[in-house]
C-alpha cells in the first residue's frame, strides 16, 4: 500500500517539477554563484522571498494551460490584440536564443575543464544531442528522462556538505532578512527575482499541462469542470514541489558559492564555469566535480524547456501544432522552432556574440516582458469568457497581482541601478 501511494505520489509530479528543476539552469547557476561570492549569505533570504510569488505565477500559468486547453500565446491570440501577441512572443524568443547560448557555452567550458579538447565542439554537440532527444522522443519518454535529470541537481547538496559551512550564520541569514542601500546590493536582489521568475517558465509549463492532458485523454476542464477539484490540487501540489525544490537548489548555490569563494576573496564570478573551476583551489576536487557535473546536467534538463518554449510560442502564436507527441512532419514549424533556436543558441558565440555578456541583454528583456505578460496572465485567468466558472479564487488572485507588482518594482529597480 505504501509502495503504491509512493508511485502514485511520484506520477503527479511532472511540469511543475519540471520547470522548476529547469529554473536551475546554468546561467542560473552562474547567477546564485556570483550572488554567494559577492555577498555571502547575505542575499540568500530572498530566495525564501520569492517563492511564494514564483510559486503563485506558474500556477497561475499551469491553470491557464489546464483550463483552457490553451498555452499562453494561444489565449493571447484568441482574447488579445496581434500587436501585443507578436511583441511577446518575439521578446520570449530573442531571450531565449541568448539565454540557450550561454547555457550551451557553460556546458561546453565545463566539458572543456574536465576532458579538454574544443569547447566551441562540446557546446554544438550538447545543442545537437538536445534537439535530437526533443525530436525523436515522444512526451511521455521525455518528460520521464526530464524527471530524472532533475537528480543532477542534488550534486548542490552534495558540494555544501563536503566544505565547512557556518551553519549559524547561514541559517541566520537565511531567515532574518539584510538589506544593503547600494546599487551591487540592488541588482544582487534584481537578478536573484529574474533568475527565479522567467517568462519562458510560464509558456513552458501552461504547455506541458496541456501535454499531460493529451496524454491522459482527458478534457480541458471548462469542458469536464467536475476534474477540476483532484486536478487543482494536483497542480497546487506539483508546483509547489517544482518550486520549493528550484529554491533550495538555489540556496545550496549561494552557500556553496559563500563558504568557498567569499571567505577567499573572491567576489566576481561571471559564469557557472568560472564557478566551477574557482571551487578547484578553494575546495578540493571532489567538490569541483560536483559543481561542474551539475552544470551538464541542470543544462541538459534546461536546454530543451528553453527551445520548446519558444517553439510552443511560436507555433500558438501562428495557430500551428504544437506537442512533443506529434511527428516531425505533422509540426514542422514546432520542431523547426526547437532546432533553429538551439543551435543558433550554440553557434553565437562562433559569430562574435560573447553569450555571456549577451546575458545582460537578454535580463533586460526579460524583465521588460515579465510584469506585463503576468499582467496579461492575470487578466487571462480572471476572464470569464477564456476560463469559464474557473477563473482564479480571490486568494490566488491577491498573490498573482502581488508577485506582478513585485516584477514591476524589480524591474523599475533594474533599469535604475542600470543606467
Amino acid at each position: 500500500m505504501a509502495e503504491e501511494q509512493r508511485k502514485s505520489f511520484l506520477a503527479r509530479l511532472g511540469p511543475g517539477l519540471i520547470t522548476g528543476a529547469a529554473d536551475d539552469d546554468p546561467s542560473g547557476i552562474g547567477t546564485y554563484s556570483q550572488v554567494g561570492a559577492q555577498f555571502g549569505y547575505g542575499l540568500s533570504w530572498t530566495l525564501l522571498f520569492s517563492l511564494p510569488f514564483m510559486t503563485v505565477t506558474q500556477n497561475v500559468a499551469a491553470q491557464i494551460g489546464s483550463v483552457t486547453g490553451r498555452g499562453i500565446a494561444a489565449n493571447l491570440r484568441r482574447h488579445y490584440p496581434r500587436p501585443l501577441l507578436w511583441g511577446a512572443v518575439s521578446l520570449l524568443l530573442l531571450a531565449n536564443v541568448i539565454n540557450l547560448g550561454a547555457d550551451l557555452s557553460a556546458m561546453g567550458a565545463v566539458m572543456q575543464l574536465l576532458l579538454g579538447g574544443s569547447m566551441f565542439a562540446y557546446t554544438l554537440g550538447f545543442g545537437v544531442l538536445c534537439v535530437l532527444l526533443e525530436v525523436l522522443l515522444s512526451y511521455q519518454h521525455y518528460a520521464s528522462a526530464l524527471k530524472f535529470t532533475t537528480l543532477s541537481l542534488f550534486a548542490y547538496v552534495a558540494v555544501v556538505l563536503s566544505v565547512h559551512v557556518p551553519w549559524g550564520e547561514a541559517l541566520q541569514s537565511l531567515l532574518i532578512p539584510h538589506i544593503e542601500w547600494t546599487a551591487a546590493f540592488a541588482a544582487g536582489f534584481v537578478a536573484i527575482l529574474g533568475t527565479t521568475i522567467s517568462p519562458y517558465l510560464f509558456f513552458w509549463q501552461a504547455a506541458q499541462e496541456i501535454e499531460e492532458e493529451r496524454r491522459s485523454h482527458s478534457k480541458p476542464l471548462y469542458v469536464a469542470p467536475r476534474q477540476a477539484g483532484p486536478e487543482m490540487a494536483r497542480i497546487r501540489q506539483d508546483t509547489l514541489i517544482g518550486m520549493t525544490f528550484s529554491n533550495l537548489i538555489a540556496i545550496f548555490i549561494v552557500f556553496a558559492a559563500a563558504a568557498t569563494l567569499h571567505v577567499q576573496g573572491i567576489t566576481t564570478i561571471q559564469t557557472a564555469s568560472e564557478a566551477a573551476e574557482a571551487l578547484r583551489p578553494v575546495a578540493g576536487r571532489f567538490a569541483f566535480l560536483l559543481f561542474a557535473m551539475g552544470i551538464i546536467g541542470t543544462g541538459l534538463l534546461a536546454v530543451p524547456v528553453l527551445a520548446g518554449s519558444a517553439a510552443y510560442a511560436v507555433s500558438e502564436m501562428l495557430g500551428r501544432p504544437a506537442s512533443l507527441d506529434a511527428k516531425p512532419q505533422k509540426a514542422r514549424l514546432f520542431y523547426a522552432t526547437i532546432a533553429v533556436t538551439t543551435l543558433v543558441g550554440a553557434l553565437l558565440q562562433y559569430i562574435g556574440i560573447n553569450p555571456v555578456r549577451a546575458l545582460y541583454w537578454s535580463a533586460m528583456i526579460n524583465g521588460v516582458l515579465a510584469a506585463p505578460l503576468m499582467t496579461v496572465m492575470m487578466l487571462i485567468a480572471t476572464n470569464g469568457r477564456a476560463m469559464g466558472h474557473l477563473t482564479l479564487s480571490r486568494w490566488n488572485v491577491l498573490l498573482g497581482w502581488a508577485a506582478t507588482a513585485v516584477m514591476v518594482t524589480a524591474t523599475v529597480i533594474f533599469f535604475a541601478t542600470s543606467f
